[in-house]
């Protein structure tokens, strides 16, 4: 009898939440077609689009990434705090429509290339949050075993954040000449930030580039303070999308997601056909300071960094349009929310407490295919054996 009542109970508890689907599914829409921002030109005669259409599945994706960004980032914040994360780290929330819809616009097969703001490109290119956040920890689980630390972090296709500032300007044009010389039809997206943008390699990159018509969007992301130097100290010209002179520009709404998938879909046809390099800038904002020794409200107020968080945060905007045009509904948008943090969470838990890695594989790694060889230490009698 007990076992019928029980089977009579799941029964009835199935059947609800069929029901709930099925009313979940009769009161949203498959999709909505949103206006944003137009971009501004310089050497272009049309740019993306006004409008865009957003698919419920594409939203959801777009809305779980974006939160899965801003958490991670909190997370590590969290773990700097306590020392389990030591050296440099310079955390992207904030920032979190940039790397999301630039991954958005783009195919798995192309390259990518960025500064040492990096957490949220490694996450949309493919790495996990466990992998990361055990990296930002300097353990053997990360993804570069524990070596690389936060600026540091590959991935197939990805070729990871470089400490040294605007140096993956002419690395990034270097990866877009090799995907022109392999006529493969990929293009290589260099990112880098407006501080960089004064940086005399970075012109050099765009004048090689443009010389030879190299598959590269130049990307400044443009999050108005260079470390603790605003945009109008640092910079004659702030119009970072114009610096290119020969190269075409646009400037991009950088915290709206859709804006920056369609601003890169148009930069990445541009460049497919042979047209060459394009620049875009994405107007963004940082809400941490540069890194994590910056408390970031010395030189700018706390009432500027609120007043972009009600405004204008990149995860509030997706979120009200979802709602708004039924895509999907709050509840379902807070069930994400609460999935999100357990992956955090599990994420963080295996970072503080997976083993640093052992000192003899000091040297691996050295090459991505060699036979093994012997790397000199600190001094001729510590030798390290390198293994691929």
């Amino acid at each position: 009898m007990l076992a019928a009542i029980i089977s009579r109970v799941l029964r009835q508890v199935a059947q609800k939440s069929a029901r709930r689907v099925l009313v979940a599914s009769r009161n949203s829409s498959n999709d909505a077609t949103f206006e944003i921002e137009k971009c501004d030109l310089y050497l272009l005669e049309e740019g993306p689009p006004v409008t865009t259409v957003l698919t419920r599945a594409e939203g959801l994706k777009y809305y779980r990434m974006m939160l899965t960004v801003r958490r991670m980032e909190l997370k590590a914040d969290q773990l700097y705090k306590q020392k389990f994360i030591r050296g440099f780290c310079h955390l992207c929330d904030g920032q979190e429509a940039c790397c999301v819809g630039l991954e958005a616009g783009i195919n798995a097969s192309d390259h990518v290339i960025t500064s040492y703001r990096a957490h949220g490109m490694c996450y949309t290119r493919g790495l996990s949050v466990r992998s990361i956040l055990t990296e930002l920890t300097g353990r053997r689980g990360g993804c570069a075993k524990g070596k690389g630390g936060s600026m540091h972090m590959y991935t197939k296709n990805f070729y990871g954040g470089n400490g040294i500032v605007g140096a993956q300007g002419p690395l990034g044009a270097g990866i877009a000449l090799a995907c022109k010389y392999n006529g493969n039809g990929e293009i290589c997206l260099t990112l880098y930030g407006d501080g960089a943008a004064n940086q005399g390699q970075i012109a050099e990159a765009f004048n090689m580039a443009a010389l030879w018509k190299l598959p590269c969007v130049f990307i400044c992301e443009n999050n108005l303070y260079a470390m603790g130097t605003s945009t109008e100290r640092a910079a004659a010209s702030t119009d970072y999308y114009k610096r290119g002179n020969f190269i075409p520009g646009l400037k991009v709404d950088g915290m709206d997601v859709l804006c920056v998938r369609e601003a890169t879909k148009f930069a990445a046809d541009y460049c497919r056909s042979g047209k060459g390099p394009i620049l875009m800038e994405l107007q963004t904002y940082r809400y941490h300071g540069h890194s994590m020794s910056d408390p970031g409200v010395s030189y700018r107020t706390r009432e500027e960094i609120q007043e972009v968080r009600s405004k204008r945060d990149p995860i509030m905007i997706l979120q009200d349009r979802m709602v708004n045009s039924k895509l999907a509904t709050v509840g379902e948008l807070k069930e994400i929310g609460t999935e999100v943090k357990k992956e955090i969470d599990d994420a963080a838990q295996f970072a503080t407490s997976d083993p640093e890695p052992r000192l003899e594989e000091l040297g691996h790694h050295v090459y991505s295919s060699d036979s093994s060889f012997e790397v000199r230490g600190a001094n001729p009698w510590i030798k390290f054996k390198s293994v691929s």
